[in-house]
């Protein structure tokens, strides 16, 4: 798929979702971003300013990698690096909020009108 370009997050945000249309991929951005975060937070508790490095590369670590290889798409933080950053977010919140299946259907209405 060729880069897309948006004039806002609005218009970002179902592309975003349609790049993580398999629930395999959205679940290892979670665990990702999650696990980076714990890690992030242990090590700032401890005074090992070091461990920010968590974030970003346990993050990224187990979400590029799904873009590769389960979704065989190139992750949107590439072209979009601040809304993609917004966008895990919101996608990690909805999910943790059991909304997943709205994720799902969000990603497959962009891909249809969007094929």
């Amino acid at each position: 798929m060729s880069q897309q370009t948006f004039d806002s997050y609005e218009e970002f945000w179902p592309y975003y979702v349609a790049m993580h249309s398999r629930a395999a991929t959205r679940w290892l951005h979670l665990t990702g971003t999650l696990t980076g975060l714990a890690i992030t937070a242990y090590g700032l508790a401890r005074g090992r300013k070091r461990y920010v490095a968590a974030l970003p590369l346990i993050g990224y670590g187990t979400a590029w990698p799904a873009h590769f290889l389960i979704e065989k798409n190139n992750p949107a933080t590439f072209g979009h690096p601040a809304w993609s950053l917004r966008g895990d977010a919101q996608m990690i919140g909805m999910m943790l909020a059991g909304r997943d299946h709205e994720l799902a259907e969000t990603a497959a209405k962009w891909l249809a009108d969007n094929s």
